[in-house]
């Protein structure tokens, strides 16, 4: 037996408009500079500039729609989110650290002058005695250094790499006696195939003195228990006092981890984050601004709104006529558009960042983050009346710039918890307490998570040892054991 079920489905979906909205707050400065310019470039219609042209264009467009057919007209539709939101159209900016487009006029893109650091590396393996395939071996592996000064390949790698690429066949006993001589390279350290081997290289490249030369011999001989802090065993292995490996130590810290970053001819692009917004403190008050450069001078073309209207007035009316009137429709109602959806968006931006400098009043008069009120995305969206995503939007893609540098927005978000009074407390604030026990403990006993959620109980956040662990984990802050010092 069949049955009929009638099902009603809930879905939203937003028109291409709304979505191209979203898209625009979300681009940060330099991003939306770039939006702007290829939106000038791609419609005649809109124009750049101080010029205030009134809509004329509104009446010839609404008494001209009449002169067409249904079937000639566009019919947009609705669109669904995900069909336009897909991970493909998912540009750089969105996933990219930093904030710089890589598309910009490149004015504030300094270069390091200077030859590159790979040709710094050949013209000293001019100054050695090589023959033609040790030369070739050289270059190559030279040329696989990379921009730390490390070679992390394995010779065996290296030599099919020779013989595919180069036509230089050889054996890997060659191409490790090649490698020592790269060693001797400068910077020092250059070459090595991992930490161990770049520190070693280091130290037994200086004078012989007796801290030198037990800091090479820890390195050489005793890297694990090195790296893992075990101090009394290193003491006990070597036969030295708590001096002497403290000496050695310091040794070892003053090596340079990366060799090949303390090139300056590695021409590496230095980039830079253009804030979005800037927060001043004057006579006691906060003071809010966008940056300029979001609110740029637009009107539609005279040009383009004149042959509509010319089209309006003519008599005859072709077929051509009306293909062409209705491109200039089009591009008349996206300039259009495109004006008002960039009002909307310096509207929404500055909406929304005020309503946080408000809710974090306190912090931005002080600096200190122990200020920081909890402050969740919603508590934004419903201060302003917005939606969460929105204001997700503006918080993970712009820039502050404040008395106290310059601010990711999303990082004055952060949980609640509340304390033994019963007051409600941002993570932040207790990330910073954290930090300050840390940083005043000994280190020659840190404090374990054990010992930091003691701590932070006695001063009032009842936090448990794996939320401990979880926050400084957070923090980049090593396990006690690693923070030890001798």
């Amino acid at each position: 037996m069949l049955k009929q079920y009638l099902q009603f489905k809930l879905s939203q979906k937003l028109s291409p408009q709304q979505i191209q909205l979203m898209k625009l707050i979300q681009l940060p400065t330099q991003a939306f500079e770039q939006r702007l310019k290829q939106e000038l470039e791609e419609n005649p219609a809109l124009e750049g500039g101080k010029e205030e042209v009134k809509d004329e264009f509104d009446d010839a467009f609404d008494n001209s729609a009449d002169d067409f057919n249904d079937n000639e007209t566009i019919d947009a539709g609705d669109i669904n989110v995900d069909d336009y939101l897909s991970d493909d159209e998912i540009p750089d900016y969105r996933t990219s650290v930093n904030n710089y487009s890589a598309d910009d006029d490149e004015k504030s893109v300094p270069y390091a002058a200077g030859t590159s650091f790979t040709q710094h590396l050949v013209n000293q393996l001019n100054t050695y005695r090589l023959s033609e395939e040790e030369r070739s071996i050289a270059e190559f592996l030279v040329g696989s250094v990379d921009e730390s000064g490390y070679i992390r390949r394995q010779l065996i790698d290296i030599v099919d790499d020779l013989a595919f690429t180069q036509s230089v066949y050889t054996e890997e006993d060659k191409v490790a006696n090649v490698l020592k001589i790269v060693h001797q390279l400068d910077p020092a350290g250059v070459g090595a195939r991992n930490l161990q081997e770049c520190l070693s290289i280091q130290l037994h490249r200086k004078d012989k003195q007796p801290d030198v030369l037990l800091a090479a011999n820890i390195i050489d001989n005793a890297f694990d228990q090195f790296t893992k802090k075990h101090y009394k065993k290193l003491m006990q292995k070597f036969d030295i006092t708590e001096l002497q490996l403290k000496d050695a130590i310091h040794e070892i810290e003053r090596l340079n981890p990366k060799p090949g970053g303390s090139y300056a001819g590695n021409n590496k692009i230095v980039e830079h984050v253009v804030p979005d917004f800037a927060i001043r403190i004057v006579d006691g008050e906060l003071e809010l601004t966008l940056n300029g450069r979001n609110a740029p001078e637009l009107h539609v073309s005279r040009q383009y709104s004149n042959m509509l209207k010319g089209y309006k007035e003519s008599k005859d009316k072709s077929k051509s006529q009306k293909d062409a009137v209705l491109f200039i429709k089009q591009k008349l109602d996206a300039a259009k558009w495109f004006i008002d959806a960039i009002k909307q968006r310096q509207q929404t931006l500055f909406v929304t960042m005020s309503s946080i400098m408000h809710y974090q009043k306190e912090y931005f008069l002080t600096g200190d983050e122990r200020n920081l009120k909890p402050m969740i995305l919603k508590d934004i969206a419903d201060e302003i009346e917005m939606d969460v995503s929105t204001v997700s939007r503006v918080a993970n893609s712009k820039y502050v710039d404040t008395p106290y540098g310059t601010k990711l927005i999303k990082e004055f978000f952060s949980e609640s918890m509340t304390n033994d009074q019963g007051e409600e407390v941002s993570t932040r604030e207790i990330k910073k307490i954290l930090e300050t026990v840390i940083e005043e403990e000994s280190k020659k006993k840190p404090l374990t998570d054990e010992a930091l959620s003691k701590i932070l109980k006695e001063k009032g956040y009842p936090i448990a040892r794996r939320t401990v662990a979880k926050y400084r984990e957070q923090l980049d802050i090593p396990v006690a054991r690693l923070r030890k010092k001798i």
